[in-house]
């Protein structure tokens, strides 16, 4: 494991990356010994040092909550990430395409919590007890360390990939809808890109919400009412360029949209 002036020493490092939008090259090519633990270290103190510079903390990201994402990084459970109060955009919105590097789009459903959840021994009624409503939503990928090679801790040190998120379509109650039968098009420039239904995320996207509850619990860790919890990607990550337009069709539940320029 690295010692503290290390994991310091890189957080700070991808805090100055994310303001100059220059991705560091890959820490596992200098840091090979370096472990899961090793980066979640990393990602508290970097969500720390942006806390201080006054961002606000108001949800988490949930990532490699499918079967093909964990098989491709050889690792059996999902990750997580920190969510501010400036990543969250309405639907419709243009977006920077130039404040990213080079960013990516995954279809999402956003659990908006009216209770907070704490583990350990959360459950998946738990989950669905605590949550206000859901509702559609994108994940714009970022990427403050280089991609080529990646590995889960690269990943994990990097906030779990997290640049944005942009909201939009119909809020439902978690029981007004079988989640798990929730699906969505995608679309880039009116072609049809990607298809996925929910369930492909852990069987059901509440699944992710608990496992995260659990899993922060080991660092006295909890959510809170009012915190926005991205509960994973039914789709393959969709690469977007500058000028493209995406919209995601979510059937009942509505739209979402956004426009990169």
């Amino acid at each position: 494991m690295l010692d503290a002036k290390t994991i310091e020493a890189i957080a700070d490092e991808l805090v100055e990356a994310g303001r100059s939008r220059t991705p560091v090259s890959r820490l596992t090519a200098r840091y090979p010994e370096m472990t899961v633990e090793d980066s979640y270290a990393v990602q508290q103190l970097w969500r720390r040092r942006n806390e201080e510079a006054g961002r606000t903390l108001v949800g988490r990201k949930i990532g490699l909550t499918s079967r093909a994402m964990q098989a491709a990084t050889g690792i059996t459970e999902p990750d997580y990430g920190a969510i501010f109060d400036d990543m969250v955009l309405d639907t419709g919105c243009s977006v920077e395409w130039d404040k990213y590097t080079h960013p990516r789009v995954e279809v999402e459903l956003a659990f908006v919590l009216k209770d907070a959840l704490k583990g350990p021994g959360c459950t998946i009624f738990d989950v669905l007890n605590a949550t206000d409503y859901v509702v559609p939503a994108l994940e714009i990928l970022d990427s403050r360390i280089e991609m080529e090679g990646r590995t889960i801790v690269d990943t994990i040190s990097d906030n779990a990939a997290m640049g944005a998120m942009v909201i939009g379509g119909r809020p439902v109650r978690p029981d007004a809808v079988d989640l798990r039968w929730v699906s969505a098009i995608l679309y880039k420039n009116q072609t049809v890109e990607e298809t996925g239904v929910a369930a492909g995320v852990l069987d059901h996207p509440a699944n992710g919400v608990h496992w995260l509850a659990n899993k922060i619990a080991a660092h006295g860790d909890s959510m809170k009412a009012g915190d926005i919890i991205l509960a994973g990607s039914f789709t393959r990550p969709m690469w977007v360029n500058k000028g493209d337009t995406v919209h995601a069709d979510y059937g009942p539940l509505g739209v979402v949209t956004c426009r990169f320029d």
